[in-house]
């Protein structure tokens, strides 16, 4: 049976909900905890648990790049979407995505590469970035981390998340072979940009807390 419940309630029951379901003694515990369960929350999905990987470094990591103003930059337009720009602005971080820049798509249509790829390439010419936030494109993945092997300056967190049947598994597999550059990430097929922004989001609102 429907209930009407307030607005304000319902994502407090949300996670209340997700809480009672998982058991103790959950995967995960503390902060990362916090962020499995935002994922939870997103996706409805309690298979993820099985699949979630947090680099040792990933929380705190992540959390100091957001209160030293990171810049974040983001593989879709959807997961730029889905971080709110009220949360960064307080702390003077910015998200960003390149994915329909025009030098973009001239380099894509140059080089005979997917624009996320061409994106990467955009972005790290240009001094690279704090945060990459990646739920679409393994191409996107892939191609920074051929970055990082040819010693360009890592990111602070890498949100790895590309979703598909094509090279998606694959690519989370190079990003968790490695263990200088902390990520969070899920293994296997699964993943996508609104998942990958919840990450930052649970991130954001651990910094609330510090």
């Amino acid at each position: 049976m429907y209930v009407q419940v307030p607005p304000l309630e319902i994502e407090s029951r949300s996670l209340a909900v997700i809480d009672a379901e998982v058991k103790e003694p959950r995967p995960f515990a503390g902060d990362e905890w916090i962020v499995a369960r935002r994922m939870i929350h997103t996706t409805a999905d309690f298979d993820l648990l099985g699949h979630i990987r947090f680099h040792p470094e990933a929380i705190k990591s992540g959390v100091e790049a957001l209160l030293a103003g990171a810049d974040i930059v983001t593989d879709t337009r959807m997961a730029l979407s889905g971080i709110p720009v009220r949360r960064l602005e307080p702390l003077r971080c910015k998200v960003r995505c390149l994915i329909d820049e025009p030098a973009v798509a001239k380099r894509a249509r140059s080089e005979g590469v997917t624009r996320a790829w061409a994106a990467v390439d955009e972005v790290m010419a240009h001094g690279g970035a704090d945060i990459f936030v990646i739920g679409n494109a393994p191409t996107a993945l892939y191609r920074l981390l051929n970055w990082m092997e040819r010693g360009a300056r890592p990111p602070r967190l890498i949100v790895g998340m590309p979703v598909g049947f094509v090279n998606a598994a694959e690519s989370k597999e190079l990003l968790m072979a490695q263990d200088a550059i902390p990520y969070i990430s899920i293994a296997g097929r699964k993943g996508g940009s609104s998942l990958a922004a919840s990450v930052v989001n649970a991130l954001l609102k651990l910094v609330r807390k510090n």
